[in-house]
């Protein structure tokens, strides 16, 4: 199927829902019609297969066309097939245009690469290493070994806000490094390795509480944290029987505790609290209320909601656990041979696997792999594993790698973070 028509080449809708008689083929019936088309050519081709697709279908007869008008088929397109559910743009039908010239750009390099610069005299500890990065659509958040999170403005680059967590007894020198960061509406979540779990608010600088107090004896350390609107799910190594915990986001409660993914890495995690150089663990939210926890030798994929096993694995050869992620509908590992593996998150299906050998580091979005190795970071679409490109800036020693629907961003050993912006030249 051509992906050559741009979603633009569709008429420009009305805020409003035309209604007309055709007597033949209704408006719901048309819209429900093209949602379908676009869903199956996502699902076979990817998801920049829809534009063209629905190009042709709109252009079979007039009635057909004047379905495109309709503000409320791209806002259902938009969510089915981009998993967007608020607007950046003035209608739906510019928010899914958006979404689809950027996915074209990650496809074709095309972006705009800045150097993220720490606040004057803010990384003068030679010990400070940043160890997770956070994205929304318009603040980057990083996390380091000391603790602290950094609050940055995605559209000027300007540094907004220091968060340092509350202090308390050390259990080891890095037990308030920052081990899981992400954003949720209006508020900034971070975690530390002693359990401590902050609340930070994006718009009142220093605005910060300690939503839960850690318990390293009675949970473990907490080796990974993310979260969303609905959920907390914190992946813990050290204590058997302890793995997740989730809790409710809104009320903050802890609503889950069990499993046994880390029970055989209980040393590793312990050994977190001195000495930073191992991945023991992975959590990762993605689409349909579901987590995907790894290891270096198992993957388990489950239901939040009710906490049921939705698929495990165990691997035939340990994997890399830096290059372990899982976003949207998709998961990904590299073994130690260098085989990337990508994964259907609800069945565990394999959808392709390509060669990605050094690397060390890897992340996923909805279309793309990013992987990070001694050569630079290089660059897969993850519906047939094609190879695209190395990112033109050859970055050495990296920490942490991460991507989204616009952006990829990286930290290296230097405390640089290097961000490449795929949908600012729109």
């Amino acid at each position: 199927m051509s992906t050559s028509h741009d979603a633009g080449d569709f008429q420009r809708p009305s805020h409003s829902r035309q209604r007309f008689n055709t007597g033949v083929w209704p408006e719901p019936f048309l819209e429900a019609l093209a949602t379908q088309i676009a869903i199956d050519a996502a699902i076979s081709y990817g998801r920049l297969a829809v534009a063209p697709a629905l190009f042709n279908i709109f252009q079979v007869c007039r009635t057909w066309r004047r379905a495109s008008q309709s503000d409320l088929l791209w806002q259902t397109l938009t969510r089915r097939i981009w998993h967007r559910h608020h607007l950046l743009h003035p209608s739906w039908h510019q928010e899914y245009i958006y979404r689809h010239r950027t996915a074209t750009n990650f496809r074709s390099q095309s972006y705009n690469y800045t150097v993220v610069n720490l606040p004057p005299n803010d990384n003068n500890n030679e010990s400070l290493s940043c160890r997770r990065l956070a994205l929304s659509d318009y603040h980057l958040a990083a996390g380091f070994s000391d603790g602290s999170v950094r609050l940055f403005h995605l559209p000027t680059m300007l540094h907004l806000s220091t968060f340092h967590p509350h202090q308390r007894n050390h259990l080891g020198p890095f037990s308030r490094a920052v081990s899981g960061i992400f954003f949720t509406d209006n508020r900034l979540v971070f975690s530390s390795h002693d359990g401590d779990i902050h609340v930070a608010s994006i718009h009142v600088p220093g605005a910060l509480r300690r939503a839960h107090l850690g318990d390293v004896v009675t949970d473990g350390v907490l080796v990974d944290f993310t979260g969303s609107n609905r959920w907390w799910i914190g992946l813990y190594a050290g204590v058997p029987n302890r793995a997740f915990h989730v809790r409710n986001s809104e009320t903050e409660e802890l609503i889950f505790i069990g499993g046994t993914l880390t029970d055989p890495d209980a040393v590793f995690g312990w050994h977190l609290l001195v000495d930073l150089t191992e991945h023991v663990g992975r959590i990762r939210i993605t689409s349909d209320d579901m987590a995907v926890g790894f290891t270096k030798n198992r993957v388990i994929v489950f239901n939040l909601r009710n906490q049921v096993i939705l698929g495990e694995e165990e691997f035939t050869r340990p994997i890399k656990m830096g290059t372990a992620d899982a976003y949207d509908k998709a998961l990904m590992f590299v073994n130690r041979r260098g085989v990337a593996n990508v994964r259907r998150v609800d069945s565990l299906e394999e959808i392709c696997r390509f060669m990605a050998r050094g690397g060390l580091l890897g992340c996923i979005n909805g279309g793309y792999s990013f992987i990070s190795g001694g050569d630079g970071v290089r660059v897969w679409e993850l519906d047939h594993g094609e190879y695209l490109y190395s990112l033109r800036e050859r970055i050495w020693d990296a920490s942490v790698l991460i991507a989204d629907e616009r952006y990829a961003a990286a930290c290296t050993s230097d405390n640089t973070i290097h961000l490449w912006d795929f949908g600012s030249n729109l």
